[in-house]
């Protein structure tokens, strides 16, 4: 599972999911997934997203993982009441938002490229679309 190895804080704020993504261009492959609304991607969806795009592709090609989950989020035991302050952390998430690129190939045909791509999109909680290097 994917996670910081240190973090200067514990805990962090929910904080706002406004605004666009800065990563919006495909880089390092041929094609990408592009998200195309906000949300918060845990390291299991990602993990299942990248071994979908590993299988597809019978791990012919590329491929590069462009998030990464650094935002502690917290939960509280079943039993706790309300108040008595923050539960403790449970996992690790990555914010998404629109035009962020999370996954590319390259290596690959494109039709190949485009079904690992729709299988991994399957996986993750965002509506995405697949975008090809400009």
């Amino acid at each position: 599972m994917l996670q910081p190895s240190r973090t200067k804080y514990r805990k962090q704020f929910r904080g706002r999911m406004r605004g666009l993504s800065q990563g919006h261009l495909v880089e390092f492959g041929d094609y990408g997934l592009k998200a195309t609304e906000c949300g918060w991607l845990t390291a299991n969806q990602i993990e299942a997203a990248r071994k979908a795009i590993s299988h597809s592709t019978k791990r012919n090609g590329r491929m590069w993982l462009r998030v990464f989950p650094d935002k502690p989020f917290t939960e509280k035991g079943a039993g706790a009441p309300l108040g008595a302050g923050k539960g403790d952390v449970k996992g690790y998430v990555c914010v998404v938002r629109p035009g962020r690129i999370m996954f590319e190939v390259a290596g690959i045909p494109e039709a190949e490229a485009k079904k690992a791509l729709a299988l991994a999109s399957a996986k993750l909680p965002v509506v995405t679309k697949v975008v090809k290097r400009i």
